[in-house]
């Protein structure tokens, strides 16, 4: 089988792009979606079908994929789907102490992951972790078609991670020790943005053209869709969201700000703020256990944070006005717990009159932020820009 994506013309990857994110799709209304005639699509989507790039869909996907003005009568036409086993991806985040990796297909559904802890924050030990991860996740199988990696911190040109906090690192050229390594193309991207992109295009905002993403925990991350589109910026990955007033007494932030996003809703600020009320040194788990419990100065904490968190998401979506906003991250537990102060916090700060704020919140999987490191490498691919090598 013949799966040569990237030497497809654009006009043809549109069409491909269009089936993988919102597929099965039936003919008539993929050619609705991009302004096609029929003519046109049919003579876009014979290559790739000869390719298997694209497959016809089993009749029982036709209940998603019919478009209202679709004719019934005669023998029906089948809608179009993606051959996911075309290509696999293998996503990697990477934490301060141990990196995450997951295997995907070309739907950016999870094959296999996999887990391990990094003796070094050393740019040559994370290269030597990564790849035995890779080596793992695809030992005895077919090659992958890329490879992505996210960090917590800013990353230039999907190629260099410029700051990496949690990892100690400047200045380091990962894509090209990856690539020399691994022999993958290989994208880095924020792991903010890289999770952003993947709830876009196959999560909890699949079909939102205007959302926002919200992460708590380490950090706090912000990421933004507009008209379809991911908003990037080269200062995207420098954690600015975490500098929002929030008018909640704390602790400075390593900033030196106080009241702000990162010094009430981080782990960090969470634990610091309740070991101090409590007397004690205490894990993030413990502190929402002891304020559930009834622990006056846990509780404090807590539900200061809660509210801060309520207060965070009123301003993304006053200034933003999404059809979504998406909240996760490793310290999510407190907003799910805690989920109606969070939501006084957000109504407060809200007009009245405005619709209500449609709120998911996910729980944190690592697996999945390894994920969207899958799904940018997988982005840059269809979108026929692979990372130069």
């Amino acid at each position: 089988m013949t799966t040569a994506w990237a030497e497809r013309p654009q006009s043809s990857r549109a069409v491909a792009v269009e089936v993988l994110r919102h597929g099965p799709l039936s003919r008539v209304e993929l050619a609705r979606r991009l302004a096609l005639s029929q003519g046109t699509l049919t003579r876009l989507t014979r290559p790739l079908l000869d390719e298997g790039l694209l497959v016809e869909a089993p009749d029982a996907a036709r209940a998603g994929a019919e478009s209202p003005e679709e004719p019934r009568l005669g023998r029906p036409a089948q809608p179009l789907a993606i051959a996911a086993d075309a290509h696999h991806f293998v996503g990697v985040k990477l934490t301060g102490s141990s990196a995450h990796a997951v295997l995907t297909d070309l739907g950016a559904d999870v094959l296999a992951g996999a887990v391990a802890p990094l003796p070094s924050t050393e740019p040559a030990a994370v290269v030597d972790a990564v790849a035995a991860l890779v080596g793992e996740l695809v030992g005895g199988g077919r090659r992958p078609t890329a490879l992505g990696v996210s960090v917590g911190g800013h990353a230039a040109d999907h190629r260099r991670v410029t700051s990496a906090p949690f990892l100690h690192w400047s200045d380091v050229s990962l894509a090209e020790l990856l690539e020399d390594r691994t022999g993958l193309p290989t994208t880095v991207e924020n792991d903010v943005l890289a999770l952003t992109e993947a709830e876009h295009w196959f999560g909890a905002a699949r079909g939102c053209t205007r959302f926002a993403l919200v992460t708590i925990g380490a950090g706090v991350g912000y990421g933004h869709v507009v008209h379809d589109r991911l908003v990037s910026s080269p200062d995207a990955g420098f954690g600015l969201v975490g500098h929002w007033p929030l008018e909640v007494p704390s602790s400075p932030c390593p900033r030196g700000h106080r009241g702000c996003a990162a010094s009430v809703l981080t782990i960090p600020a969470i634990t610091e703020a309740a070991s101090a009320a409590v007397g004690r040194p205490l894990a993030f788990d413990e502190v929402v256990d002891l304020a559930l419990a009834g622990d006056p100065g846990a509780g404090r904490v807590v539900a200061d944070a809660a509210r801060g968190t309520g207060r965070l998401l009123a301003a993304v979506a006053n200034l933003t006005m999404p059809e979504k906003i998406v909240l996760t991250g490793d310290g999510v537990r407190l907003a799910l717990e805690l989920a109606p102060q969070v939501r006084a916090g957000l109504d407060a700060d809200r007009d009245p009159r405005a619709a209500p704020v449609a709120l998911d919140v996910q729980d944190f999987d690592f697996a999945e932020w390894a994920r969207g490191a899958a799904v940018v490498a997988l982005q840059r691919f269809v979108r026929g820009r692979p990372a130069p090598r």
